[in-house]
């Protein structure tokens, strides 16, 4: 580079648009998107280890995407290179691609391919990336406004990961415009700004999570006062519109009806009006959105109210004589009517009728319902026909479906508005239907992203090594936390929940504590055959240390979750260890549970039936004292609660029983009963020898086989007791 060169880069950098100029270079200084590029998510761990696969990055304009590329750019050892899909052609793909091949063939350097706006590719120029993402001679990195599954070669995205940015918050676009006014070298930090707290309001919310728009917003505020004070004023000048995210082949067009539609089928008159309003206000087609409600109409309220179809389409109508502005008057009649009426879908039962014809194609018409008219006299069709109108309420009971068919229902009428008036009736004729037919031989009447049928295959083999009570227990967990797909999880005792936290959270991170180093080394064995960024972190520590080596491992972490597995039940100082757990959880995160309730188990003296009335209640003191006598390990349930007393937590505590069936093997015999057992070794102290030794062979014949083993457990949820509230810069 040339002297003339360099100033001329110069020159162009500080004559740069503001949005340009702030654009961040590290993910440091990377604002939002915290669900994808947060403290443990998988993306911010493959870039700061430099082990990237091919990504595509998908979301509304503003939000990151092609910044999240050039922070890649600024962090990778790989060759970078960038192209815009609209200017590109397949001569420059050409040529990214001889250039990688040359650095991989004499340096052994990889290549990144940047392509923004992929979805302008066409087919074939999709076709010609293709090859090239397969065989690694680059690592594609697109990014769309589009949503990707409808827009790319579906090739491609099989072959990448999909990551959803979304708008950013109003957190977000306020710690923006304080780094923008704090910053010397690029912001405006020596030029001692000051914004006032509602022009900065206004500007954040016109701004409509879009960071590009905020900062065009602020540089004409600031270019064209020449005071050092922005005022609401100044702030309302710099931008009269929202910008509205809507395009009519896109997925803001999709994403508005859609939630027009479910705000309509939730009887929501004001969010009806809203999404209404949206469209309008972006210049939708009011015709295809009463095409919309006409469909609504028929699918969402059905019978329930049959003039719904009705209405709508006598507004579409009104709608075509009068035409624009005035016709937005019956375009928000027909939405609140719909949005207002009782709702059914029992029309669906159509398609059920539509699956059944599918599979039952040769079932023959009944010989009464055939037409009369061309062969009543050769082949008797027709006859047996009962008609209706002579009989007693115009109706009667007689065989309308085929007859294997008989007794299959596909209409469940609802119980709202007109439909509730007829339920009654269609059930009793139904019956009375039935009842009259002689024979009855009725017939036997489940993503987001690609997946790793290897890992999840793995995955499998590691549920399907353990009971099924702990699979229940593992359900109820997740059931009960509610992970979402980008958080990072934490499992205090690894093994069981550790697998499936992988698959719950698969954009996320899994941490998980073993308490040795053999435990630790026995798991990461059992992990090998997943990739490095797929694989759960271990932490090789006891829960008394836990929260020193998170200090070192994993300082800067918050998990959304935190579950475990019979962690509390034996831990001594359990309000520590809550206190440490509580500080590592995000202001709505959640700590899952499930303790096993040793004093409520099932006591073995429940199982014999033969023993001598006194000799059986010495026995039934002997062992209820095994579950008394140190109230630090046999609690019950009542004393959870007080364990989250000062921790900072809120609890709710469920008892679940769990019945299973226990095969009573040769080795749990000895385990139970046997001459080092501590079972029996208990009963010892207060039992004589001889009385031990008749309990010991009525045990061993009358539990040869198996039991019904009943197990209590107390499943926890605890949450922050006071979230503290967001701060804004």
């Amino acid at each position: 580079m040339d002297l003339f060169e360099q100033h001329r880069q110069t020159l162009m950098e500080s004559e740069a648009p503001l949005a340009a100029r702030m654009r961040p270079r590290t993910l440091d200084d990377y604002v939002g998107q915290d669900a994808i590029v947060g403290p443990g998510r998988l993306l911010r761990r493959a870039i700061q280890a430099d082990q990237l696969s091919s990504l595509l990055f998908y979301g509304p304009p503003g939000t990151g995407k092609t910044t999240l590329a050039q922070v890649i750019a600024n962090t990778t050892k790989a060759h970078f290179i960038a192209i815009n899909a609209v200017l590109a052609g397949v001569k420059d793909i050409r040529g990214a691609i001889a250039t990688a091949q040359e650095l991989r063939g004499q340096h052994g350097q990889r290549t990144i391919l940047f392509v923004d706006e992929v979805h302008r590719f066409n087919k074939s120029q999709q076709d010609a990336l293709l090859p090239w993402v397969e065989n690694g001679t680059v690592i594609l990195i697109g990014a769309t406004t589009e949503n990707p599954y409808f827009e790319v070669n579906k090739a491609l995205v099989s072959r990448s990961r999909v990551f959803q940015l979304k708008p950013l918050g109003p957190d977000d676009l306020r710690q923006i415009v304080h780094q923008t006014l704090t910053n010397v070298e690029r912001g405006y930090g020596d030029l001692n700004l000051q914004i006032d707290d509602d022009a900065l309001d206004h500007l954040v919310n016109i701004a409509n999570g879009d960071a590009r728009a905020l900062l065009n917003a602020l540089e004409l505020a600031v270019e064209t006062t020449p005071d050092s004070r922005i005022s609401l004023a100044v702030a309302e000048e710099s931008i009269q519109r929202r910008a509205v995210l809507y395009d009519k082949e896109g997925d803001a067009h999709f994403d508005t009806i859609s939630a027009f539609i479910k705000s309509m089928r939730g009887s929501d008159p004001d969010a009806t009006l809203y999404w209404l309003a949206r469209m309008v206000y972006a210049g939708e087609d009011p015709r295809f959105i009463f095409r919309r409600m006409v469909i609504f109409a028929g699918e969402d309220v059905g019978l329930a109210d049959p003039n719904a179809v009705v209405v709508a389409n006598s507004c579409a109508q009104a709608f075509d004589r009068v035409g624009m502005p005035e016709g937005r008057y019956p375009l928000a009649q027909a939405a609140l009517y719909l949005a207002t009426c009782p709702k059914s879908n029992s029309v669906m039962g159509f398609f059920d009728a539509l699956a059944t014809v599918e599979k039952e194609r040769e079932a023959d018409v009944p010989n009464p319902l055939r037409d009369a008219n061309r062969d009543k006299k050769e082949f008797g069709h027709g006859q047996g026909y009962l008609y209706p109108h002579a009989y007693r309420d115009h109706w009667v009971d007689q065989q309308y479906l085929p007859t294997g068919l008989q007794g299959n229902v596909f209409y469940q009428p609802s119980n709202q508005g007109y439909e509730d008036t007829i339920r009654i009736e269609v059930a009793r004729k139904r019956e009375a239907q039935l009842a009259a037919v002689m024979e009855a031989d009725l017939p036997e009447v489940l993503t987001f992203g690609p997946t790793d049928r290897a890992q999840e295959q793995w995955l499998q083999r590691t549920m399907g090594n353990v009971g099924e009570q702990l699979r229940q227990v593992c359900d109820r967990i997740y059931t009960t936390l509610s992970p979402q797909r980008h958080h990072v999880l934490l499992d205090l005792n690894a093994g069981l929940l550790t697998w499936e936290a992988l698959r719950q959270v698969p954009e996320g991170g899994v941490y998980a504590c073993a308490p040795t180093p053999e435990i630790c080394a026995a798991l990461q064995e059992q992990a090998q055959t997943l990739t490095d960024l797929a694989r759960p972190i271990f932490l090789s520590t006891p829960l008394a240390a836990l929260s020193k080596t998170l200090a070192t491992e994993a300082p800067d972490i918050l998990f959304e979750g935190i579950v475990g597995r019979n962690v509390l039940k034996s831990f001594t100082n359990r309000q520590t260890l809550l206190m440490q757990l509580a500080n590592r959880l995000p202001p709505k995160g959640r700590i899952v549970l499930a303790e096993t309730i040793p004093f409520r188990t099932l006591r073995l003296y429940s199982l014999l039936s033969t023993l001598p009335t006194e000799l059986f209640r010495k026995l039934q003191q002997a062992e209820d004292s095994l579950y008394t006598h140190d109230p630090e390990r046999y609690w019950d349930l009542d004393a959870v609660a007080g364990w989250f007393e000062g921790t900072g937590l809120v609890a709710d505590v469920e008892l679940m029983k769990m019945p299973t069936s226990l095969a009573v093997t040769r080795q749990l015999q000895a385990r139970w009963f046997g001459e080092e057992s501590r079972y029996m070794s208990h009963l010892a102290q207060t039992l004589a020898d001889q009385d031990l030794a008749t309990i010991r062979q009525a045990y061993k014949r009358e539990l040869s086989t198996s039991v019904t083993w009943e197990t209590s457990i107390v499943l926890v949820s605890a949450r922050p007791a006071n979230p503290p509230q967001k701060k804004t810069p």
